[in-house]
Order: structure tokens, then C-alpha cells, then sequence
């Protein structure tokens, strides 16, 4: 193997042209070139070149401010995207808005998918992810604004079920980040605490003849990175940087911490705090006792990430197995800008590799937002008026988990809502509905979800709700709450209301520990079967 170029940012950012379509690996803090789109956005803002890139990232990759993807928001710098998560890029977001680029909010998991494939030289990803979502193309097949005509999903027929095909991408340069490169480009991420889809980014990008750029923190002689240890080998790779500290954190939130490097069993002598009571907590704690022994489950951003807190709380963590899309395997999820890593996890994959499993079936539960909701059960948490937050894993998700809940709040806005041992008192509500008539965007599609039998619930503080056939049911109410005024009167639709209506478990409302105990994941009635 030869030696490979090693540039400054400023200089590797030299060979980027005109017109390329650049493969950006990181999942929202973690992993994220950061040095390299810092120097394209200078080179840009200097000279004015490089111009209508087309950039191609699966999960969201930001601060919500400047950082990551936000470096590359010019117009003329960006002609069109395509995106898993967009709420962490708000500049590019206001692109978007003002139609001065075109895009694609396409699923997380099948952009990483979609990269492996492409990188084998496939026509594209089949897949039945997105289908009765905003992504089917009988809807807005995942376009970002009316300027935006190019088709990128197609509705298809294979031995007589439907599937979305997504075409191939070619992408000519990959901004992608390790720990330490060998003088021939071998990469290894010892520090990082994901690894993501840079090695299915890097063949990609090199099988379409195209230029490979890695961040790292060090160069060692060649010989020097075990082989067993390489994540990104060095036949994949152009040039090396390396990076200033500042722009090499473990995550936006923490330069370094190392419990996301070591294994679960080191967590056993970790003391957890009791957090304070508050409405979110009982969300979380009413998740909570749903939670089954055994179950391989996924947190999703937001609410549900404080699910994993409350397992800590009632000492139950170590009988369920948590994963986190990007590719942590238990542990417990970290949150803000240091989600997608994991404390002391039992083994981390690539994000392509997770969503393998996620689409196969492998997940037992999955916790998800909840932003928006309809009268049919559809949940939106991808799009509210111009804000475009994007679905990220959202739909590969919940369209292959055997059951879903979507955890949220049951309006939004100011609120006064007090929290006593005997349940809830509504003093002054939120002015915004969040159970609404029509959503703005289906993220979720009830429907496809009746179609596979899959059991939903959606759990707010004071009510929880059941989907079936006929929309939602009313199943469960807080104590305290009043049906009429506090829950009916807050809808833009009337529920199915259970004749079998039942009180919120009082635990949850407690300041005490629940003493919650899981039960089996053989007691929880699942459908196995999917559309596909």
C-alpha cells in the first residue's frame, strides 16, 4: 500500500469541485468531521467556490446553531440535499423554506442502507419502509418543497406486495472521522463512541472513483493499528486530516467520556440520582411500566429518552436490552447533544447493521415522540408549518418495531399542572392541541400499521390511548382529571371511549420509587408479521 496524503483541513477542502455530491458521515454531535465542513464553509465565504454541491447525510448532524451542517448552509454553495434529520440544521432548514435549494427528507435508516447498496453497486434500496408515510410518492415521496421535482422513491409491486424503491446514489467526495490513522490510511476509532456508516461511505464513495477525506486526532507508522482494530480500512482512503482538539470532541456536549467506551458490566458499581417529579417523568414513568424483561428496545430522541433514566431509577435496566439506532447495544442512551451514544454498552455495530436488524424485525418495543396526532391514529413529528425537523430513524422504526408508544405531552405551551401522590391537578393548560383532526405530515401511518396488526399505544400524563381500527380509544385517565374538561374539550376529534375506561396506575404520580417490576416479554401479545 503507498503512503497516503496527509493535508491540513484547508488544503484537503482544495478538492472539493464545482457540483460534487458529498457523503457526510455523524449522528448529531458524535463522529462529525467537523474540522473539514469548517474549512469549506471558509473556503466558500473567502472565494466564493466550491458551488451547487449536493449534500447527502442520514442522521441529523448539529448543535441546532452553528456546528456541523450549519457550516455548509450558503446559498450557491448548496443546490440540493438529501437528509435523514433536519431540526438540528436550521439554516439549511431556512434554504429550504426560501426554495433556494431543492432536497429530500428521506429515512435515516434507509440513507444509511441506501449507501451500502450503492456502494455494491445495486440499482437502489427496496424496501417497505416509508410506504403510507409523506415518503410513499402517492403522498409527497419525501420532497422538501414545491421547487423540488426530482422523483427519489418509487412505488412498486414485488410478488404482489407494494415496496419503495430508492434509487442509487453517487457521491464523489466523503467527509468521514476516526481516532487514529496509520501512514497508509488505515483508520481505527478507539475514542469515538459510535462507528456509524463510515466504512459503507467510504467504499461508496471510493467504487464511484471519487475522493475519500478522514478527521482524525493522530498519525501512527504504518503497522501500528492492529488489523483487528481498523474500522475504515486504508484502501478507502485519500487523504488524512488532522484535526485541533476543539474540533475533534467525543460529542457537541462532551470533549470526552469515558463510559461510553467501556462495557455494561463497569455500571454495576454506578450509583443513579432521583430525579424530581415532574409532568415529563410521569410520561416517562407510565412508559415505563410497559417496559418487558428481556425486551430489545429502542429510546427515541426527546421524552422517551428519560425511559432509560427511570429504568435506572427502579434498579430494572439490567433486565432489558436497550439499543440506540446509530448502533449501541445496551447501556443506557445518552441525551441532548450526546444522544446516539451509550454509557457502558455491551457492543456497538455500524448504523447500517442496526437498521438491518431494526427492519428485520429485531426490535420488541420502541418509545417514540409524540408531536402531533390525528383522528386516525397518524402521528407527525417531521414537519410543522415551515419548520422542517425531518423524520430521522423515526419511520424505520416504528414501521418494523412489534410495538410502538409514542410518549409526549397531551398539549403544548405554557402550562400550570401540579403533581400530587393522588394524580394530576390542570390549574391552566397548554394553548396548543396536539390531538388534532389531520396532521400536517404523516410520519406514522396508522394505517399501515392496522394493516400488520401492530400494537400501538399513546401515552400522555393524564390519558392513554389504544390505536384500532376506528381511530383511537380512550383506555386509561389520570386521577384528578375531569373526562369532559380536561381531555375531550382538548381534542380536535372525540376519541373511541373504552367501555372498560381505567385510572392511570397512582405509582407513577408518586415521589417514591414505583418498585416497578417487569414482566416476561412472553406476556406481551405481539404480532410477528410484517408487510413485506
Amino acid at each position: 500500500m503507498n503512503k497516503k496524503r496527509q493535508l491540513s483541513a484547508s488544503e484537503a477542502i482544495e478538492l472539493v469541485k464545482d457540483g460534487d455530491t458529498l457523503a457526510l458521515g455523524g449522528f448529531v454531535g458524535s463522529v462529525v468531521p467537523e474540522a473539514l465542513e469548517r474549512a469549506l464553509e471558509e473556503r466558500y465565504l473567502n472565494t466564493g467556490a466550491p458551488t451547487n454541491l449536493n449534500l447527502v447525510f442520514a442522521a441529523g448532524q448539529g448543535d441546532g446553531k452553528e456546528k456541523a451542517v450549519n457550516h455548509l448552509a450558503h446559498e450557491g454553495l448548496v443546490s440540493h440535499v438529501i437528509g435523514g434529520h433536519w431540526g438540528l440544521v436550521p439554516k439549511l432548514q431556512m434554504l429550504v423554506n426560501e426554495e433556494k435549494v431543492t432536497g429530500h427528507n428521506l429515512p435515516q435508516g434507509v440513507i444509511c442502507q441506501l449507501y451500502r447498496d450503492s456502494a455494491a453497486g445495486k440499482p437502489g434500496t427496496l424496501t417497505h419502509v416509508g410506504l403510507g408515510t409523506y415518503v410513499d410518492p402517492r403522498f409527497e415521496g419525501g420532497k422538501v418543497n414545491k421547487k423540488t421535482l426530482e422523483e427519489r422513491v418509487i412505488l412498486t409491486e414485488v410478488a404482489g406486495k407494494e415496496y419503495l424503491f430508492y434509487p442509487r446514489i453517487d457521491a464523489s467526495v466523503a467527509f468521514i472521522r476516526g481516532t487514529t490513522a496509520d501512514e497508509y490510511g488505515n483508520i481505527s476509532m478507539e475514542e469515538e463512541c459510535l462507528f456509524l456508516e463510515n466504512l459503507a461511505i467510504a467504499q461508496l464513495v471510493h467504487n464511484c472513483g471519487g475522493t475519500v477525506i478522514a478527521q482524525v486526532k493522530r498519525v501512527v507508522k504504518a503497522g501500528d493499528i492492529e488489523p483487528h482494530n481498523v474500522r475504515i480500512p486504508g484502501v478507502f482512503v485519500d487523504v488524512i486530516v488532522t484535526a485541533q482538539e476543539h474540533e475533534h470532541p467525543q460529542t457537541f456536549s462532551e470533549t470526552f467520556n469515558p463510559t461510553y467506551l467501556k462495557s455494561h458490566s463497569n455500571a454495576l458499581s454506578q450509583t443513579h440520582s432521583f430525579s424530581e417529579l415532574n409532568i415529563k417523568k410521569v410520561i416517562a414513568r407510565r412508559a415505563a411500566l410497559e417496559l418487558k424483561k428481556e425486551a430489545v428496545i429502542n429510546y427515541g430522541i426527546g421524552l422517551p429518552e428519560l425511559i432509560a433514566q427511570i429504568a435506572h431509577e427502579e434498579n430494572v435496566s439490567d433486565q432489558i436490552i436497550a439499543t440506540v439506532e446509530p448502533g449501541a447495544i445496551g447501556g443506557t442512551p445518552a441525551g441532548g447533544l450526546s444522544f446516539g451514544a451509550s454509557a457502558f454498552p455491551d457492543a456497538i455495530i455500524t448504523q447500517d447493521q442496526m437498521f438491518d436488524f431494526y427492519g428485520g424485525g429485531g426490535l420488541d418495543q420502541a418509545f417514540l415522540g409524540l408531536a402531533e396526532v390525528d383522528q386516525y391514529g397518524h402521528i407527525n413529528v417531521s414537519k410543522f408549518g415551515k419548520k422542517l425537523v425531518g423524520c430521522g430513524g423515526f419511520i424505520d422504526i416504528t414501521q418494523n418495531a412489534k410495538t410502538v408508544y409514542f410518549c409526549g405531552t397531551f398539549t403544548a405551551g405554557q402550562s400550570n399542572i401540579t403533581i400530587t401522590d393522588d394524580g394530576l391537578n390542570i390549574i391552566q393548560d397548554g394553548h396548543i392541541s396536539k390531538f388534532i383532526s389531520n396532521v400536517q405530515q404523516i410520519t406514522f401511518s396508522a394505517e399501515t400499521a392496522i394493516q400488520n396488526n401492530k400494537p400501538v399505544l399513546y401515552i400522555t400524563e393524564r390519558a392513554v390511548f389504544r390505536l384500532t381500527e376506528d381511530g383511537l380509544e380512550l383506555v386509561e385517565i389520570a386521577p384528578g382529571v375531569d373526562l369532559e374538561q380536561d381531555i375531550l374539550n382538548q381534542m380536535g376529534f372525540t376519541p373511541k371511549i373504552s367501555s372498560n375506561l381505567q385510572l392511570m396506575n397512582e405509582t407513577i404520580f408518586s415521589s417514591q420509587s414505583m418498585s416497578l417490576e417487569l414482566l416476561s416479554i412472553d406476556k406481551l401479545n405481539i404480532s410477528m408479521r410484517h408487510n413485506r
